[in-house]
């Protein structure tokens, strides 16, 4: 069911826009420290009003299908955001400048709360994508199946890129964004929740491109809002810190691809071991 009229714009969106407006100027204008205040009601603001705009195109959304999930979707990013600041304190690509002025609990208590709204947006802003026409168009790819070959290859090789960057994060920085995803998705597969292959393996690629294109969406906003925010994120990127865009330098953004794939993995590994079928089928891309 598709639901064409602004009048049935959720109360939700709209309470997401205020908040977006009243987020975005505090975090840019206000002087001193001020984002840690600001980042999640930001960014809050942003996960409903996509959340809106969804149920708008298709009458149907991840807040309207259910509450409760959603809300595990806010619980389930902070940690998924966590390992991959574990692995940054052996790379070291980003660090927080401002974060001296914060007590260790105060940074734990402020960066779970912001990391807690990376996985809602950009499910959100996916769903949102499979609703583009050139998606819903999009014609059928290449088969991958998820055989036993595969997988053992996948995971096999996901622990090798780990190695690799773990042990010589200037050259192999790049595969933070690759190896989760290859070792988390050949264990959803074994374990029989829900993967990418299991949509790859019937020549559909469209729910992998709504995916890639919602969180290149949401980067942009992320690197956009970071900008003038303070305390704010800065990059330490070996080779290619140059032609930035805001902090991010261009090729850095190609990163949002493959942390798209990680993320579906690392929720559907999570909701996986808590349902009693095994499968989450919540998050609707198609």
């Amino acid at each position: 069911m598709k639901v064409n009229s602004l009048k049935s714009f959720p109360i939700r969106g709209w309470y997401g826009l205020a908040l977006i407006f009243c987020g975005w100027l505090g975090n840019w204008l206000l002087p001193g420290l001020r984002s840690h205040l600001f980042f999640f009601p930001l960014w809050l603001g942003f996960c409903l009003a996509v959340d809106a705009l969804v149920f708008l195109r298709k009458g149907s959304s991840l807040y309207r299908r259910s509450r409760k999930k959603y809300v595990g979707l806010f619980l389930v990013s902070a940690p998924a955001w966590w390992l991959f600041e574990l692995i940054n304190a052996r790379t070291m690509n980003w660090l927080y400048e401002g974060r001296e002025f914060f007590a260790d609990w105060q940074y734990a208590l402020f960066a779970t709360l912001s990391f807690s709204t990376v996985i809602p947006a950009v499910f959100g802003t996916a769903e949102l994508a499979s609703t583009f026409k050139w998606l819903q168009k999009l014609r059928p790819g290449p088969r991958v199946t998820p055989s036993q070959r595969v997988l053992t290859g996948f995971f096999i090789s996901g622990w090798v890129m780990l190695a690799l960057l773990l042990l010589w994060p200037r050259y192999f920085f790049v595969l933070v964004w690759l190896s989760v995803w290859f070792i988390l998705e050949p264990v959803n597969n074994w374990l029989h929740h829900r993967s990418i292959l299991s949509f790859t393996a019937q020549d559909n690629w469209r729910p992998v491109l709504s995916l890639w294109t919602g969180c290149l969406l949401c980067g942009w906003f992320w690197e956009m809002w970071n900008f003038y925010s303070w305390p704010k994120w800065v990059y330490h990127v070996p080779f290619v810190s140059f032609w930035r865009i805001f902090e991010m330098p261009l090729l850095g953004y190609l990163g949002y691809i493959p942390f798209s794939l990680e993320l579906f993995a690392f929720y559907h590994l999570v909701t996986g071991l808590l349902s009693r079928s095994g499968k989450e089928e919540y998050l609707q891309l198609l």
